[in-house]
């Protein structure tokens, strides 16, 4: 069995959970409020723009000048394609320049974030790798079975064929095979590493989803002091 495979199986209870989340059969059916999916466009655009800098640490990373070469193509492949479709549904759904300003991420899209950084500045590529992999492979498996649904929104209805197309199975696979090579040359150590990197990310995969669903915020709200008055301020400075 491979490594891919193996840690997929003892992930498949969790990624269960994501295929049946109402966020995702929603875009399917076409029952999911545009109010959370907008909330979702915010946070992923987010998510994304650190998804592409860990892409950039794996190409800095890697020993081999062509693996190094492939993950800067992932790298720009996430800003130019993913970003400009969320770039299509902000315009669409109507979030302002003033909004993206004073974007401020919730907890989950932090969490998740943050668990990618610790993995690629922690560890070797494989553990990038390992980290990486949930979005882009769940998303596709989301992608194939949800491609035959017909929402009335335009916007799942763009969503969907996003990532059930050849385009994006190819960099799954790729990132798959890469994925299978390295865990052949580590330690056992390493594997099991990179396996809790893995399945950690699947476990954000799901709670990315319920956050969207909620709109999830922080459970308390700053207070700044102004002229002695209080006033309620959300936190800026997260990155």
């Amino acid at each position: 069995m491979t490594f891919s495979k193996l840690i997929r199986e003892e992930a498949g209870h969790i990624w269960d959970a994501s295929f049946s989340h109402p966020f995702v059969t929603g875009i399917a059916d076409g029952t999911l409020s545009l109010e959370s999916f907008r909330y979702y466009v915010i946070q992923d655009a987010y998510y994304l723009s650190h998804f592409a800098k860990i892409q950039a640490l794996g190409a800095a990373k890697a020993t081999d000048l062509h693996i190094t070469n492939r993950l800067a193509v992932h790298a720009q492949g996430t800003y130019e394609a993913e970003l400009s479709l969320h770039k299509n549904f902000s315009k669409r759904l109507g979030i302002t320049e003033e909004e993206r300003q004073n974007f401020e991420p919730a907890p989950t899209a932090y969490a998740y974030t943050s668990h990618l950084y610790r993995a690629a500045y922690t560890g070797h590529l494989g553990d990038i790798i390992a980290a990486l992999l949930p979005c882009y492979w769940l998303y596709y498996e989301i992608g194939e079975r949800i491609q035959d649904a017909t929402p009335e929104e335009p916007i799942y209805q763009e969503w969907i064929a996003a990532y059930g197309g050849d385009w994006f199975r190819t960099l799954v696979e790729e990132q798959i095979d890469r994925l299978n090579q390295i865990a052949e040359t580590v330690t056992e150590n390493d594997r099991n590493r990179m396996k809790e990197h893995f399945i950690i990310s699947s476990q954000y995969e799901y709670s990315f989803w319920e956050m969207a669903y909620r709109l999830e915020d922080w459970p308390v709200q700053n207070i700044r002091h102004v002229h002695g008055t209080c006033r309620m301020e959300k936190n800026r400075h997260l990155p």
